[in-house]
Parts: C-alpha cells; structure tokens; sequence
C-alpha cells in the first residue's frame, strides 16, 4: 500500500511539473522579445510602413483643411500708359453740366455766358495711369457636396490598412528572429552532444591504450580512434563557425553587440500552440481596410455631381489709387453644380471600383492560403511531436548498442571499428533528438502565427 501511495505522489508530482513546464512555456523568452523589440525597431521596411502611415494621417489633415477660410493677403503696384479717362465729348458735356450748375448757384440766368473768373474744375481720370493696390481675399468652402468627407474616411481606412500591413511585416521580422535565436539553441545543444562524444572516445583511448601495453589490443585500434577525434575536432570547429555566422546575423537583424548576443544561453524550450484559438490575420484586416478605402475613393469622385458651397470676401486695404469703378469691400456666396463633366467622375469612379474588386480576390486567396498553412502548420507540429518519439527510442537504442559493444569489445567479440560505429550511432541519434526539439519549435511558432495568436 505504501510503495502505491508513493508511486501515485510521484506521479502527480511529475504531472504538476509537466503542467508548470508547459505553463511556462507559453511565454516567449524575455531577451528573446528584447531581441525581436530591438529587430523590429530597426527592421527598415517596417519603419517604411510607418511613414507612409503618417503620411496618410497628413492626408487626412489636408482633406479637413478644405473647410479652414483661406486668407489671402495681396499686393500690386501697375502703371499704364497714360491715364484713363472720358473720351473728349463725354468730358465737354460734363464740363457744361458743371457749368450750369454753377450759374443756377450763383443766379445768372441760363442764357448768360460763366464769367470767365468762375473757376471750373477739371473732369478726374477714371483710373490714373499709377495704380497701387493693397488687398485681403477670404475664400471658405461651406460645403464640399461630400468630396472631403468621402476623402477623410478613405484616408483613415488606408491609415489602418498600412498600420495591419506594418503588424504583419512586424510578424515576419520576429519569426526571423525567432529562427536564428532557436538556431543558436541548436547549436548550443549539439556542442553538448559534441562533448558527450568527446567523453566516450577519450574513455575508448584511455582503455585500448591500457589494452596495448597488456598486448590485448594493437596500435592500429588507437591509431583509428585518434582519427576519430580528429573528425570531432572537425565537428566542434564546424559548430563554432555556425554559431558565429548565426550571432552576426542576429546583430544584424537586432542591431545588438556581439558581446550582449556572446552571453546569450537559449534553450530548446516547447512552446505549446493554442490550436482552438484563431484570430484574422493581420494581412486580411489590411486588404479590408484598403477595400473599404477604395469605396471612399469611389463615393468621393461620385459626389463631384452634388452642388458645393462657397463663401468669398474681398477688402481694398489702399483705396487711394482705386478707380470710381472698384468696390471698397463685397462678400459673396457662391454654388458651383457639375451638371456633366464628360463622364469623367463616372468613369474614374467606375476605376477605382476595379481596384476594390482586385482587393476581393486578393482577400479570397490570402483566406484560402492562411487556411492551408493553418492546416500544413499543424500537420508539420504533430510530426515532430512524433519524429521525437522516434528520436527518443533511437538514443535508447544506441545507448543500449554501445555499451553492449564497449563490452563485446572488451571481452574480444567486437573490433574498435564497432565500438566507433557505436559512438557515431550514438552521436546520430542525439543530434537527432536536438533537431527534433529544434523543429517541434519552430512548427510550434508556425502554428501560432497561421492562427494569428503569434505575441511577443
């Protein structure tokens, strides 16, 4: 009863481990998401979404413009040829007119000709020849007849379509990132695997240099495992260059130094994907929002047919040099009303129509190809699952081969060659185990983000 309890303890200790460890797997490693934080920010084609994104709020702020007045302030200096003024009999009959009336004034009878000490003024110019103007003009637009509003609207479905454009470049940059941080945790465990062979030939020399002395082995035995750890040497040099390659290109994605990324110990943890879960992509939600814009766009070049409002104000600010003619200040209203433009707003709308039908069957496909890599991502995830059982059962294997053979070896039924074959066997098999770990992973991050749960 008591050896039960106590298998049944360690039992349900083991199983709230395992929970713990998977709990904890769930979350992306801190420097990890330091490492994608840094990557993103200096990714250049996300910073690229990010301008055109601004540039998109300014359109915005343009299109609101349209209703701030325009104030014009305007200045002129002209000179003509000559005065303008009244052709010679226009200016004769006014001459008479002023004329008369000074005799009405002064009471000399009509008949009687203007003594000639009766001063007469001079008919003005109707505009001298030297015109200085000085002037402020206020345009505002009341009403639109819906064109900026259609626009405003488009521009903030494009904002929102280049901010999901800018996530899912976000998305790519950190599975990259990813990748090469899980590459580093290859190579770290296959350097491991690397010393465990290490070990086991230096224990072989150890033993068959004994067995020379004793004459129960020949030189030639040690000569081939002195060969064998020359090719491990190989190995170790092989693993050190890849690991180099794989820290320059994460400081080159990441822009951190080489000593920050030299400190780095990453471990081939499981990270678990959450396969009821499934969220839009971010690639839909933009191709939506740029289909919603175009919409917009469309209404924006209809509503050219809808009659628009403005408000004009003008004042002379130098009256001085203005002719009898001209207004001190007017303010005025004003409807223009497109009645027929050629077609032109029609067949422009009728275009940009084409686009939003081209974004349709760009949504359809994006659907029908993230719904096959949900299904491939997933696929892939259980293989590994089950290429590490497999793994598993090949070390315990080789495990079992190569001290069957140590002892064959040693009792004269196996040649060293064997014992070798044991080792490479077994060396095999652990790298295998280490690459299954590392694809299980990366399935694992496949799955999360076809689904659209990748979060870092």
């Amino acid at each position: 009863m008591k050896w039960n309890t106590l298998k049944k303890s360690i039992y349900i200790l083991g199983l709230l481990l395992l929970i713990t460890n998977t709990i904890n797997a769930q979350e992306i490693e801190p420097e990890l998401k330091q490492l994608i934080r840094k990557g993103i920010q200096k990714e250049l084609s996300v910073n690229t979404y990010q301008i055109e994104t601004y540039k998109a709020r300014i359109d915005q702020k343009l299109a609101k413009s349209v209703f701030i007045p325009k104030i014009t302030l305007n200045g002129s200096f002209t000179r003509l040829d000559d005065d303008i003024k009244f052709d010679e009999q226009t200016n004769n009959l006014l001459l008479a007119t002023q004329k008369l009336l000074i005799k009405e004034a002064i009471g000399i009878p009509f008949n009687t000709p203007l003594p000639s000490t009766v001063p007469v003024k001079e008919i003005p110019s109707l505009q001298d020849k030297n015109i200085l103007k000085s002037s402020v003009d206020v345009d505002w637009i009341l009403f639109s007849g819906l064109k900026v509003t259609n626009a405003i609207k488009a521009a903030k479905h494009k904002e929102k379509s280049l901010t999901f454009l800018e996530k899912a470049e976000k998305d790519k940059t950190a599975l990259k990132i990813i990748e090469n941080y899980d590459k580093l945790a290859l190579i770290n465990a296959s350097e491991s695997v690397l010393k465990a062979t290490e070990k086991y030939l230096n224990e072989q020399y150890l033993f068959v240099s004994k067995a020379i002395k004793n004459g129960l082995a020949t030189p030639i035995d040690r000569r081939k495992i002195e060969l064998a750890q020359q090719q491990l040497i190989s190995k170790q040099m092989e693993y050190k260059r890849n690991k180099e390659l794989v820290l320059n290109v994460l400081q080159q994605k990441t822009g951190e130094s080489l000593e920050k990324l030299r400190l780095l110990n990453p471990k081939l943890k499981l990270k678990l994907p959450n396969e009821s879960k499934t969220t839009k992509r971010n690639e839909i939600k933009a191709l939506e929002e740029a289909e919603k814009a175009t919409l917009y766009k469309a209404k924006m070049e209809k509503s050219n047919f809808i009659p628009k409002v403005a408000l004009k104000g003008h004042y002379e600010i130098l009256d001085d040099d203005l002719s009898i003619f001209d207004p001190k200040w007017y303010v005025g209203v004003g409807v223009k009303w497109n009645v027929l433009d050629g077609f032109e707003s029609k067949l422009k709308s009728k275009k940009i129509l084409l686009d939003r039908l081209k974004y349709q069957k760009k949504k359809e496909n994006a659907k029908e190809m993230i719904q096959l890599s949900i299904v491939k991502a997933n696929l892939d995830f259980k293989l590994a699952n089950q290429k590490i059982k497999i793994a598993k059962k090949e070390i315990s294997l080789s495990e079992a081969t190569y001290k069957m053979v140590k002892k064959q070896y040693k009792n004269g039924l196996a040649s060293i060659s064997d014992v070798l074959d044991a080792v490479k066997d077994l060396e095999k098999a652990n790298f295998d185990l280490k690459q299954a770990y590392f694809n299980q992973r990366r399935t694992a991050f496949n799955v999360l983000h076809a689904n659209g749960n990748l979060n870092y």
